[in-house]
């Protein structure tokens, strides 16, 4: 096929609910047919033929083992992979996942036939989120946040009991309750606990246990702004959710099954994950916890279609306020990951630091 000879015949796009679209076409039989070569060599490469090494069975005797029509869906598959990529690209349809591709005819010497059907992504109706994220940042503020004597004492007094000498107290309980006849005794309790008045005494030298301290009055300081910065990041951190929350509340968009589901499909591999770290294989919890993963996935979906609706959010709002990192960003967040996980696919990688650098920009963005 020349390279300016366009891939596909007539197509009518059609949008469907949820956010899906519908495209029924066809191929010219000089396009599609144009293919051949490739499909036999695919499948030569795929079929053991006694007598012959793999890949290098003569077409005829290919043909007469897997039959003429493995060899026309094959080229189908061929043209209709290339075909769809100029038709999205030529409507300008923002498609994700995978599409549901069925072929409507398929006969040598006449157009190839087809009927696709895609999810696309959503329109999305933004709120006035700026005006969300500010009157937020008004009631909650987190840089006005303070540490007050009390939490600085109370974190001391705990810090000092961690280096206390341990004493053991032994109690005496009986396990039951209701008919004395059921009460039945139970072995002494050992507690290993400190008690207040054995607590160390704050003085310099014992201040310096903790670390690179010069005096009381330095690690109280030192103390005071980690203390403080932790609270304010708490608040910081409470103060995005709110505003995520308040503007998915004011956002209208329809969520694509997709999506969805690609959410409960990682939940789940990070849950079965999770689940085999701890020793217990998926099957033996779900037979413990008397529960299907179906049943499981039912209860996430609500958490998997906020997730998924947030992102899409924060994609658009990306997308009006040109809120994206540099590649240089992204390079170097990849390098950083597959530091700590080597195995990782980098183009999966790729796309989570993309994903993670855009999204923290769009915070950055909104808290200003």
């Amino acid at each position: 096929m020349d390279k300016n000879t366009k891939p596909y015949g007539d197509v009518a796009v059609k949008r469907l609910e949820r956010s899906r679209a519908e495209i029924i076409g066809s191929i010219p039989s000089e396009v599609w047919e144009n293919h051949r070569t490739e499909a036999v060599k695919n499948i030569n490469e795929s079929v053991t033929v006694d007598g012959f090494r793999k890949g290098m069975v003569p077409e005829n005797v290919l043909i007469s083992k897997v039959g003429e029509m493995a060899i026309l869906e094959e080229m189908a598959e061929l043209a209709l992979g290339q075909a769809y990529v100029g038709i999205i690209v030529d409507n300008k349809l923002d498609a994700i996942g995978k599409p549901q591709i069925q072929v409507t005819k398929l006969a040598k010497g006449n157009p190839l036939e087809f009927k696709i059907v895609t999810a696309v992504v959503p329109a999305v109706t933004l709120p006035d989120y700026n005006k969300i994220a500010q009157d937020e940042i008004v009631k909650q503020n987190p840089d006005a946040v303070k540490l007050t004597d009390e939490e600085l004492e109370t974190t001391i007094t705990e810090l000092r009991r961690s280096r206390a000498p341990k004493k053991k107290v032994t109690t005496e309980s009986s396990g039951g309750v209701g008919d004395p006849d059921h009460v039945k005794a139970t072995p002494a309790e050992e507690i290993t606990q400190a008690d207040k008045s054995d607590l160390p005494e704050l003085t310099d030298d014992f201040v310096k246990t903790f670390g690179a301290f010069g005096s009381v009055s330095d690690f109280k300081d030192k103390l005071s702004k980690m203390l403080l910065e932790e609270k304010r990041d708490k608040a910081r951190e409470k103060l995005r959710i709110t505003i995520a929350d308040d503007i998915l509340a004011g956002t209208t968009v329809k969520l694509p099954d997709i999506l969805v589901e690609s959410e409960l499909a990682r939940s789940e591999a990070q849950f079965t994950a999770d689940i085999e770290k701890m020793g217990v294989k998926l099957e033996d919890y779900l037979k413990h916890a008397k529960k299907t993963i179906d049943e499981i996935r039912t209860e996430w979906r609500p958490h998997a279609e906020k997730k998924a609706k947030l992102q899409l959010i924060l994609n658009a709002i990306a997308e009006k306020e040109k809120l994206f990192p540099t590649s240089d960003e992204v390079e170097h967040e990849v390098k950083h990951i597959l530091e700590h996980y080597k195995d990782a696919d980098k183009e999966r990688v790729n796309v989570y630091a993309e994903t993670v650098l855009t999204n923290e920009k769009v915070f950055q963005f909104l808290e200003k």
